[in-house]
Order: structure tokens, then C-alpha cells, then sequence
């Protein structure tokens, strides 16, 4: 692969020979060994990559590089504790866990210090999986209406990352993902006990944790599956008599579609219910790898090939906090597309929202978003990259509905107060069908009539491999750097190093012209950077932008 000389930076390479394709046996993971390595290895300290760091999402990693550990489990835990102490959290605790191999062994870890330190914790009945969105709601109902002992909680997932990894999750009272102060405090006393050889981390054995008077196990199911009619008209969907497909991707979203179908009478096949933690029912994603990803055509092209067999298809990753919508006009919705009919419908389908209400997209998502927003009257919150960014606004309902590029997005009740503060695939592939009942259109049609009205949206986003100073580098840059005039032929009208919804840095760097733009910024938990690109001319204007994006990004790092 070719290397950009000086900058760090690395070209995106070509797609892989297996993409879409099921995976072969020998890419299926070693569980036996997957497991040894977390409870036997222990982190190089002196290698910074194997110490604890919080990217958008908190800690991830994989004990086969040694950068998820029960070190690391025990050392992050007894630091949620201590924060929880500091900040005077003494209300439960609710800790879910996906279906990763890993999710299992972390959440038993976990729960050893949580038991320890009298924490106060709750967990799925019968050693169940629980998504996010389903924390999210839990910790939010049980605040209401409280000043103090309000709840917090903890997620175990990796959320769409290959079956190898781990990854650990905090939600603090509000629900949602934790803000960079309290991820920093947590990573650095994580750090702290760590280098301590974890002699500060309280514990209890394995057994005595799971029957602690502290340890709750409750049923989380249900009381999500019955709330769904706050937030979506269940009634319309049933009505319709729809025929929609479901696949779980073999994640923590499984066990609730049953009791969905029971509950609202609705008509819901799940084409796929095995929960298998080596994931080998899955195409391989676009670089070679298993990688539930359920926004890419390569992971999803399973049930794309459904899409003629149902008016609505959707998919979510294995913690479920995105969404994937196949519809029969269009196949895999980019995720942008679905992003700007779905703000559209519920603005002009929730009389009960606030007409103040904002709403929320990431910088590096569609500007048909920003186009749909203008027509109907609203203003914009454009934030960085993190769904953190619209927690405080889906909280006090000042923001109506936060969605990201990423297939990643909540709402609010239809009564205009909060439902979640993270991320929740469910309702947007429940709402996919509540769009189909309700206009007798599926979402891909009203994209269509979208485009017919502002135009047709070209849009790509490039991972690419970066050194660690390429990242640092392109995370400083400044609007300074960057020398050039036009973009692909158009006068450059704003150069962005800091969001304009909210005035936060956005860790790279966005360019804009009348007709596209695109945004640089290197991943906080991968060894990758992005461009993000779209143009609303051509397919090969867009490509254009592409190129000339990344020559002014390495011309602004020389």
C-alpha cells in the first residue's frame, strides 16, 4: 500500500476478495484462546497502547494485543467506583453486556468489584444480554423524578467490531455516552491501579458477586418492549398488517422481537436468530474481516438479498444501538438517506414536539439533512463526531431527534420528553415501518422524492491506516494550514476545525463549497483516519473532492 511521505497518513486500500461473501471457517475466532489470553495476560504498561483509553465509545480492544484484560476490566471498574464515590452516585448500577465472547467474562469481572464496593447493581435475568438503548432507558425512567440516588450504569460491548474484541461502556445519571471529563478521570485512575499492579482494586470471588445482596437480576425485556408505544405508533404498524424482516446480527436485540411481535400483534420475521459469539453466519465486511456493521453492503448483503420479500428489513450491531434499513425500492439505505426522511416524517408526525426543538446531526453527515431542516422550519445543531454531543439536548428535550452518519441515532417520546440519551437501533428500524404504514411509502421512496426536490447526494467515506503522529497531527490543524482556495473547481466558503453547532473542536478539520465538502478526522479507537465527502453534482465530482482532500490534507501536515 502506498504511504504518504511525512504526513502518517496511508491511502485507503482496495476492497477485499471475500467481502460479502460468508466467512470461511479458518477466519472464526479461537474462543478457548480468545478467553485464556483475557484472564491470563496482563498489559505492557510501558507500551502506551496497552494502557486504558477512552475513545467516543470508551475502552475497546482485544487481549490478543493485550489491550482488553481482566486487568483492564478490574482496573476500569474499581475507577467507575471510585468516581461514582466522588460524585455521590449511590443509586444502582445497570450493567448489560452484548454477545461478543468477551461481554460474558468482562461483565462477571465487573461485577466482582461492583459487589465488592457494595455497589448496588443490576443485570438481565438468567445471565440474559441487554442493549444499549435498553440501559439508556432504564437509567432515564429510574431518574425521573429524583434529586438524588439516581442511577447510573455500564455497557460491555465493542459495539460492531470484529468478534475478537471487547470493549466497556460508563452512563452516567443522564444516560448517555460519558463526556470526555468523566471518561478522563476514569481512564486515569484506571491507569493509576493499573500501574499499581491493581493491589487497590476491591474484589470478591465470581460466585459470591452473582448471589450478593447487592446484585439484582431483573427482567430488562419487557419493560422496554412495552414502553415502544411512547416513542412509535405500534398501533399504525400493527394496522397495516406490514411484513417486516428482522435480522439481529446475531446480537443482544434477539431476544426482545418475540415479545415485540406478541405484545403490538405485529408481523416481525427474524431471519436470523442464532447468537453465536464466533459470528460465522455473517458476509465479511469490506477490508476482509467479521465485522457486524450493519450500515455496509458487505455485512448486510444477507438480508439485502430479502429485500423483495418484505415491504421493510432492518438490522442492528450486536450491542443495537444502530441500524441498518433495507427497502425493497432501494435495497441498503445509505445511512445519511434514511437519517433526513426520518427527521422529515416524525417533523411533520409528533404534534406533541416543541416547535424549538432542535435537531441534531454530526458535521460529517449529509447536508440533505440540513436541506430537509431549513425547508421545515427547525434549526440545525451540527456537532462533532459522538453521540455524547447530543445527550444534554435529547435529555431536556431542546433537541428532538440526534442522529450520526454511522447509522446511529435516537428521538424523543412522542410526547416530547426523553426516551433515550444513547444511541437506539430498534425504534429507527421500527420506525422504518412505521413510515411504510403510515404514508404507504417505504423509506427509500421518500428519498426519492427528497432528491427529486433538492437534488441527488453523492456521498462517500474512506478508512484509511494512520500512525499514531498522523493522527496527533491531523487533530491539531488548524483552518491556518490549509493554503488552498477551491475545492474541485468551487470557491472554499468555510474551513472548520471547531463544529458549528456547538462550538466544540472537531479533532480534524471540515472544507466546504457550494456544491460538496469533506471532513478529515483520524478514529479514536482505531489505528485509521476518515474522509468524509459529498457532493451534490456528480458521482464524479465527488470523486474529485475525494482526491483533492486528501492532497489538501498532507499539503496541511507538511
Amino acid at each position: 500500500m502506498p504511504h504518504t511521505v511525512g504526513t502518517g497518513l496511508s491511502q485507503p486500500g482496495a476492497v477485499s476478495p471475500l467481502a460479502g461473501k460468508p466467512a470461511p471457517r479458518e477466519m472464526l475466532i479461537d474462543l478457548a484462546r480468545l478467553e485464556r489470553e483475557y484472564f491470563e495476560r496482563f498489559p505492557d504498561l510501558e507500551d502506551p497502547g496497552q494502557l486504558v483509553v477512552f475513545g467516543t465509545s470508551g475502552h475497546r480492544g482485544s487481549p490478543l494485543q493485550g489491550t482488553f484484560t481482566e486487568a483492564h476490566i478490574l482496573a476500569i471498574t474499581q475507577a467507575i467506583c471510585d468516581y461514582r464515590r466522588w460524585r455521590g452516585t449511590d443509586g444502582p448500577l445497570y450493567m448489560g453486556k452484548d454477545t461478543h465472547a468477551l461481554s460474558g467474562p468482562a461483565q462477571r469481572t465487573a461485577l466482582e468489584v461492583l459487589a465488592a464496593n457494595d455497589v448496588g447493581t443490576i443485570i438481565q435475568q438468567g445471565g440474559g444480554v441487554t442493549p444499549t438503548p435498553v440501559i439508556s432507558r432504564a437509567i432515564l425512567v429510574y431518574n425521573r423524578d429524583r434529586r438524588e440516588h439516581l442511577a447510573d450504569g455500564i455497557v460491555i460491548t465493542p459495539s460492531h467490531n470484529p468478534p475478537e474484541d471487547g470493549g466497556f461502556k460508563y452512563n452516567p445519571p443522564n444516560g448517555g455516552p460519558a463526556d470526555t471529563d468523566v471518561t478522563r478521570w476514569v481512564q486515569d485512575r484506571a491507569n493509576e491501579l493499573l500501574r499499581g499492579g491493581n493491589s487497590g482494586v476491591k474484589r470478591v470471588p465470581d460466585q459470591k458477586a452473582v448471589t450478593a445482596s447487592t446484585t439484582q437480576h431483573e427482567d430488562l425485556i419487557l419493560p422496554y418492549v412495552r414502553d415502544l408505544q411512547s416513542v412509535l405508533d405500534m398501533e399504525a404498524i400493527r394496522d397495516a398488517r406490514l411484513h417486516v424482516a428482522v435480522d439481529p446480527l446475531g446480537g443482544a436485540a434477539q431476544p426482545y422481537w418475540e415479545p415485540i411481535n406478541s405484545i403490538f400483534g405485529l408481523d416481525i420475521d427474524v431471519v436470523n436468530s442464532v447468537l453465536d459469539p464466533t459470528f460465522s453466519f455473517m458476509t465479511v465486511d469490506h477490508d476482509g474481516k467479521i465485522r457486524m456493521d450493519c450500515s455496509s453492503p458487505y455485512a448486510m448483503a444477507g438480508l439485502v438479498e430479502l429485500k423483495d420479500r418484505y415491504q421493510v428489513a432492518f438490522a442492528n450491531d450486536p450491542d443495537s444501538d444502530r441500524h441498518g434499513i433495507v427497502t425493497p425500492s432501494t435495497g441498503l439505505m445509505n445511512p445519511n438517506h434514511f437519517l433526513a426522511v426520518a427527521i422529515q416524517y416524525l417533523i411533520t408526525h409528533r404534534p406533541e414536539w416543541r416547535q424549538t426543538a432542535a435537531v441534531g446531526k454530526t458535521l460529517v453527515s449529509s447536508s440533505m439533512i440540513d436541506k430537509v431542516v431549513k425547508k421545515l422550519g427547525r434549526d440545525l445543531r451540527e456537532v462533532p463526531v459522538g453521540f455524547k454531543w447530543f445527550v444534554a439536548g435529547l435529555f431536556d428535550g431542546s433537541c428532538c431527534f440526534g442522529g450520526e452518519e454511522s447509522a446511529g441515532a435516537s428521538f424523543l417520546r412522542r410526547d416530547g420528553t426523553v426516551w433515550t440519551t444513547d444511541k437506539d437501533g430498534p425504534i429507527m428500524g421500527l420506525l422504518a415501518a412505521e413510515i411504510t404504514a403510515r404514508t404507504g411509502k417505504d423509506p427509500g421512496e421518500h428519498y426519492r422524492e427528497l432528491t427529486a426536490e433538492f437534488g441527488n447526494s453523492y456521498y462517500k467515506r474512506i478508512d484509511a491506516p494512520a500512525s499514531a503522529e498522523g493522527k496527533s497531527r491531523l487533530r491539531k490543524l488548524s483552518p491556518d494550514a490549509i493554503r488552498e482556495s477551491d475545492l474541485s473547481g468551487e470557491p472554499i466558503i468555510s474551513k472548520l476545525t471547531r463544529a458549528p453547532g456547538n462550538g466544540a473542536p472537531i479533532d480534524g478539520l471540515k472544507v466546504v463549497a457550494e456544491n460538496g465538502w469533506f471532513a478529515a478526522r483520524p478514529s479514536g479507537t482505531e489505528n485509521i483516519y476518515k474522509i468524509y465527502a459529498e457532493s451534490f453534482k456528480s458521482k464524479e465530482h465527488l470523486d474529485s473532492i475525494v482526491a483533492e482532500a486528501q492532497e489538501i490534507v498532507n499539503n496541511a501536515l507538511r
